[in-house]
């Protein structure tokens, strides 16, 4: 469903994240929407019924609370924004995205570090039904031109990559795949639009596992697709044959979490820069990946694009034996073990992406950790890594 009003309210985007999408008067003048769960719909007349006449016609969809959630989202992507699409998780946001501008024999170029799970759906699913997937180095450029197939349709990029950090030039890219005629996709869940609005840097479709920042207490499972004036047609039109929906508790979890998007980022970048900052002069540590860090291969395109970074980077550590590693993922104790991040509490876990990686090597030089900032006391959070070191060190 696409939002049918725009928020009015003066202001920032801090303002904007609060105001827009709320509607006191229909509210019943509470702040926030009802949770509608709903899947029939009620024409007064016959008319109407004949006409689908009706703000909403069927529970899938869009309800009232979608269409507060959709209107705050559409309000954060900006102007460029024509339609937001809600998933139930951020992998259904993917492949929902990528069924919307494919087809049988058509050809899909993806950055080599984009998500792993994406990968599974290219590599399976995608081939299954006949269209092909190349790999490419995420720092090409506008050398992607080269990967170029007459059927390429579309082209997909993280940014940064969610493990390793790469930095691609999306708008290098994005000017090379519309001469091409291409549309072009971006995982835009490290940043969420509100550092990154990718959809003014020549990004078609923005794509976001709200499960992460969106959300921000690690209790929903959740995606939105997000779409320039070109290519929402496409996706709108693929939510409704694919029945793609989400549940009403998890739209109104997620409008909630936007709420607050501004305050929880902001202390995610401050926590995780000082950490980066603070990881940087241990010596069990080798290399640091953050974008916003000056030592960061990408940090100029960081600088150029994004207006803030959010808690997730990586790090590298000295040369070590699997159990060191393990002793220190076994010694912290505020950093939990989790495949996921965007919440308020802090996690780690290692990774490895030689196995996976086709346009390119990986090769750290030494064992690999992602870490998420959250909001926990960052002294606490330091004394708990210290100790892991320790039990890094003792055990290496």
């Amino acid at each position: 469903m696409k939002p049918t009003t725009e928020s009015t309210q003066p202001g920032g985007i801090e303002t904007s994240l609060v105001t827009s999408g709320r509607d006191t008067a229909a509210q019943k003048g509470f702040v926030n929407p009802p949770v509608v769960r709903g899947s029939t719909v009620l024409y007064p007349t016959a008319e109407d019924l004949h006409e689908h006449r009706g703000e909403f016609q069927y529970g899938r969809h869009g309800t009232p609370t979608t269409k507060a959630l959709q209107e705050a989202l559409q309000a954060l992507e900006g102007p460029a924004c024509a339609g937001v699409g809600l998933a139930p998780s951020g992998v259904a946001a993917i492949t929902t995205a990528l069924l919307a501008v494919l087809k049988s024999g058509d050809h899909l170029l993806v950055c080599d570090n984009a998500y792993r799970p994406t990968r599974n759906f290219c590599n399976g699913f995608l081939s299954r039904y006949g269209v092909e997937t190349t790999f490419f180095d995420p720092l090409i450029g506008d050398g992607i031109g080269a990967h170029f197939k007459p059927n390429t349709k579309a082209v997909l990029v993280e940014a940064p990559g969610s493990q390793s950090f790469e930095m691609p030039d999306i708008p290098a890219i994005a000017k090379v795949a519309h001469e091409r005629g291409a549309i072009v996709l971006d995982d835009n869940t490290w940043a969420t639009p509100l550092f990154h609005r990718s959809l003014e840097q020549g990004v078609d479709i923005s794509i976001q596992a709200a499960t992460k920042y969106i959300g921000g207490h690690s209790d929903i499972m959740f995606g939105t697709i997000s779409a320039n004036a070109k290519a929402w047609p496409l996706v709108s039109d693929a939510i409704r044959l694919l029945g793609v929906c989400a549940g009403p508790d998890d739209v109104f979890l997620a409008l909630r979490g936007v709420r607050t998007l501004a305050v929880r980022l902001a202390h995610h970048q401050r926590a995780a820069l000082d950490m980066a900052h603070w990881l940087a002069k241990r010596p069990e540590v080798t290399k640091v990946l953050h974008p916003a860090l000056e030592s960061h291969p990408g940090h100029a395109i960081w600088k150029r694009d994004f207006t803030g970074a959010s808690g997730l980077f990586s790090i590298v550590l000295k040369p070590a034996p699997q159990k060191a590693v393990d002793a220190l993922l076994d010694t912290v104790q505020l950093f939990g073990m989790g495949y996921s991040w965007g919440g308020f509490e802090s996690l780690v876990i290692p990774f490895d992406c030689s196995d996976y990686r086709t346009a390119t090597k990986w090769a750290p030089g030494g064992p690999t950790l992602r870490l998420h900032i959250g909001l926990e006391n960052l002294d606490d959070l330091k004394a708990d890594l210290s100790r892991g070191f320790d039990a890094f060190n003792a055990a290496s």
